[in-house]
């Protein structure tokens, strides 16, 4: 089994994506297992404030350090075995880009540990001092790292042997190639203008195994 646990202000983001289809089921044969922790748990102020404004000035607010320490200390605390291997990750615009290599690499960790941000993003020393390493889902702006987070839980779930119902769902073995269902023929009806009659390519419909394979190859 590996484990996410993920470090957010808001837990209940997660609630509906990790409860449906492949990833709910996943965690019920215990294949994984996700967690969400809420950041303002390990505060210490009455208030459970978790940001403070930037030193030097500028625009929205910054995660403290010692919120996202104690969260951190606490959840690789709990680790049972010394020998689990465990991996802190920050989500960030400035981190290396997430591709289908890194989720590989990840999904041969026993626990992942899933820092994310929000507003200005979190105090410096995190990166340096806390996370191992620095993620990327892209090049755009968002608004925290819980799409981040789900989007990476995904995809190193999918390596894991027994997510997937067989191993040739993962894209990464069969490649990407245009796939068709039934029926043969669609007819579209379009207001104003002929029907449209769009089919399956009929090599689809051949049962040559060979050619079919081919034909996706080529595509």
């Amino acid at each position: 089994m590996i484990k996410f646990d993920i470090i957010t202000i808001f837990p209940r983001i997660f609630d509906s994506y990790f409860s449906e289809s492949i990833l709910k089921r996943a965690q019920e044969k215990r294949l994984i297992k996700v967690v969400a922790h809420n950041l303002r748990d390990f505060t210490t102020d009455k208030h459970h404030k978790v940001d403070d404004k930037p030193y030097g000035g500028g625009p929205g607010m910054v995660f403290k350090i010692e919120p996202i320490y104690r969260a951190v200390q606490f959840l690789k605390s709990k680790v049972k075995s010394k020998k689990s291997k465990v991996r802190t990750i920050l989500f960030s615009t400035r981190g290396k880009k997430f591709d289908a290599k890194t989720a590989k690499r990840l999904s041969r960790y026993d626990q992942l540990i899933l820092i994310c941000g929000r507003y200005e993003g979190v105090d410096e020393r995190a990166a340096k001092y806390i996370a191992d390493e620095e993620i990327s889902v892209g090049d755009y702006v968002l608004s925290g790292g819980e799409l981040p987070a789900m989007i990476l839980v995904d995809a190193v779930s999918r390596q894991i042997p027994g997510v997937l119902g067989k191993l040739e769902s993962l894209e990464e073995k069969r490649g990407s190639f245009p796939a068709y269902t039934r029926p043969e023929e669609f007819r579209a009806k379009v207001k104003g203008k002929r029907e449209k009659v769009w089919r399956v390519p009929k090599v689809l419909l051949s049962g040559s195994h060979k050619n079919i394979e081919k034909w996706r190859q080529n595509r």
